[in-house]
């Protein structure tokens, strides 16, 4: 099933906020500490404390860093997020996060992305918030983030440039495209690190999505408000398909369809190729032989992948390919559910993936256990199937091997 994380943004949103908002929800504030510790910096400590706001239990979340006179780039705050040795999504969310951010101040102050210099976002206190609620994310299992229609402020804040409008310039920009509405409040409720961790991962806006909700928690900014609680929500679930009156689903996983088509790349490169998408994060990814112009013998390669995830596999299919472009489209794609399980073939474990209706083996460890036994892999995959089989089918509810279709009915 896909895990959902749907932020409810009515007090706004900020990086200790959103990452208040799931170590309340269940994330292990010790754990993200410590994938937080891998960043090549140090002088800072990260404290949970529980707070009432507006009568409503919350967690605050305090970074406590050194003042420092370090104004870090772009360039600088990626090569830490990539020593960091993080877990593939936790990197990628967050470089994906400041991208956005020094996308949107490289257009405010008309300098290269790469030339950036952040001064508040890029202080250790936001980079560990923004860090800290992608390590979160991960611990919770998250695959989606959804969010709200985002409330912000009124009147000035004052920033390292002097005062600025409320909201900032940079959240401005951040959230183009997204439902916003303001209120009248002089406070920043929205600050650039929460709203680029909604531009950077948030797959759809709008209301509590269809899910079936297994948890939820509350952040707390740092002060009380008047006539509203100071918090932003999260819900934790899973996700849920729509159906119409006649049954049909309506609404599925929303993912990105990228493909490129290539003339001069030769059979090793694209089997390379393959490799690489899947590595980069890619749900799945595959060649098609195809015609091109003047008659030429081509390919057109494809990979689905989650909308979070889009920049990053098209990185790596233009550099692996050479493309001098690729194309793609926002799809929808309906998952079965399903888990995973392991089994023992003559002292060798091996996994298997389960759905309603079929039990199939894990090929690698097939043809691993395969070649450990000295035994043909038909063989293994049966006797693995088999296993299974035993272990866990009832009379009343058959399940068919990969190598046997469902008995009907």
């Amino acid at each position: 099933m896909t895990t959902v994380a749907w932020f409810h943004c009515f007090g706004g949103i900020a990086g200790d906020m959103a990452l208040g908002s799931l170590v309340d929800a269940g994330a292990d504030v010790d754990e993200v500490r410590g994938l937080c510790q891998r960043l090549p910096v140090d002088g800072w400590s990260l404290t949970a404390e529980p707070v009432l706001r507006g009568g409503i239990a919350a967690t605050q979340i305090h970074v406590h860093a050194a003042d420092t006179t370090v104004v870090r780039t772009f360039a600088h705050i990626s090569a830490l997020i990539e020593e960091a040795r993080l877990p593939t999504r936790v990197r990628w969310r967050s470089l994906a996060t400041f991208r956005a951010l020094a996308e949107a101040e490289g257009h405010l102050h008309r300098r290269a992305t790469e030339q950036v210099h952040f001064h508040e976002v890029g202080g250790i206190d936001a980079i560990v918030d923004i860090v800290g609620t992608c390590a979160a994310l991960e611990l919770l299992g998250v695959d989606d983030v959804r969010s709200s229609p985002v409330a912000t402020g009124i009147g000035v804040v004052r920033s390292a440039h002097g005062l600025l409008p409320n909201p900032a310039p940079a959240v401005v920009a951040l959230l183009t495209g997204a439902p916003t509405y303001g209120v009248d409040l002089g406070v920043e409720l929205t600050t650039p690190t929460g709203a680029a961790l909604l531009a950077a991962n948030v797959t759809g806006w709008g209301p509590l999505p269809p899910m079936r909700i297994t948890a939820t928690g509350f952040g707390a900014g740092a002060r009380e408000l008047d006539g509203r609680p100071n918090v932003t929500q999260v819900v934790l679930g899973e996700a849920l398909a729509r159906t119409d009156t006649t049954g049909m689903l309506v609404e599925g996983q929303p993912v990105v369809l990228l493909e490129a088509n290539v003339d001069d790349a030769t059979g090793e490169t694209l089997a390379y190729t393959l490799g690489a998408l899947m590595e980069a994060g890619a749900h799945d990814a595959w060649i098609t032989p195809i015609v091109m112009k003047k008659g030429r013998p081509a390919h057109t390669v494809s990979a689905l992948a989650d909308p979070a995830l889009a920049a990053q596999v098209a990185a790596v299919l233009t550099a692996e390919t050479g493309t001098l472009g690729i194309r793609g489209r926002t799809i929808e794609r309906w998952p079965a559910a399903r888990q995973f399980d392991e089994v023992d073939v003559d002292g060798v474990t091996v996994r298997v993936k389960v759905s309603p209706g079929r039990v199939k083996v894990e090929h690698d460890d097939a043809a691993r256990a395969a070649r450990r036994l000295g035994r043909p892999l038909r063989e293994v995959t049966a006797a693995a199937e088999a296993t299974w089989l035993a272990d866990h089918q009832h009379a009343d509810e058959p399940v068919a091997s990969d190598d046997e279709p469902p008995t009907a009915s």
